[in-house]
């Protein structure tokens, strides 16, 4: 147990004050984007689409870290600088990343599928869905079952989330998280029982 959490503060996962434990801000931050993920909040979509332009210049490493910041909240790039998603989901961002961008309203003209195929690569993220939920009704052993609902969070966090008219019609996304759902109920079962013995 010891040398777990002592590897555990040195990844920055715990902070560790006079004794005692605690999840660091890093980890607390990353549980909160997973919690989202598995129970987003969506708007009813009007068919208007948000868009980010980079206004700002800056360093290779602000510039990074606004690219992350804005795939993080579900946006594509659809050019350098020009980043795109559907105005669905009441996304923010940070004052840097407020600083940096100028946010408009859009329509875009063309094959709205061909962009939204374009942008999100939603035949992939299916194919990825399916094999998950095929490898979870496979997994045998409480082992096996954690690192398949490893992998269905890790998918599940790159949901693009678009709105229900832009999905294909055997979106996995629900079925996804109630795979999640009921392995963490399991899982919970499980750990009062370990620690109970």
């Amino acid at each position: 147990m010891r040398v777990a959490l002592t590897r555990m503060v040195a990844a920055g996962d715990l902070d560790r004050d006079r004794g005692v434990y605690r999840l660091s801000p890093r980890l607390i931050a990353r549980q909160q984007r997973q919690d989202e993920a598995i129970s987003p909040a969506l708007r009813p979509w009007d068919g208007r689409w948000s868009m980010r332009i980079v206004t700002v210049p800056a360093d290779a490493a602000t510039r990074a870290a606004t690219r992350a910041e804005l795939t993080e909240l579900r946006y594509a790039e659809l050019r350098e600088g020009v980043w795109l998603r559907p105005d669905n989901l009441d996304v923010t961002g940070s004052d840097a990343l407020l600083t940096r961008t100028t946010s408009f309203s859009s329509v875009p003209g063309g094959d709205e599928n061909e962009l939204i195929s374009r942008l999100f690569d939603p035949a992939g993220w299916c194919a990825e869905g399916f094999a998950l939920l095929d490898a979870a009704g496979r997994a045998d052993g409480m082992a096996e079952r954690f690192e398949v609902a490893a992998a269905t969070v890790r998918h599940i966090l790159h949901d693009p989330l678009l709105p229900v008219e832009l999905l294909p019609a055997d979106w996995p996304g629900r079925r996804l998280r109630d795979s999640y759902a009921t392995f963490k109920a399991e899982f919970s079962r499980f750990a009062v029982d370990v620690l109970v013995d």
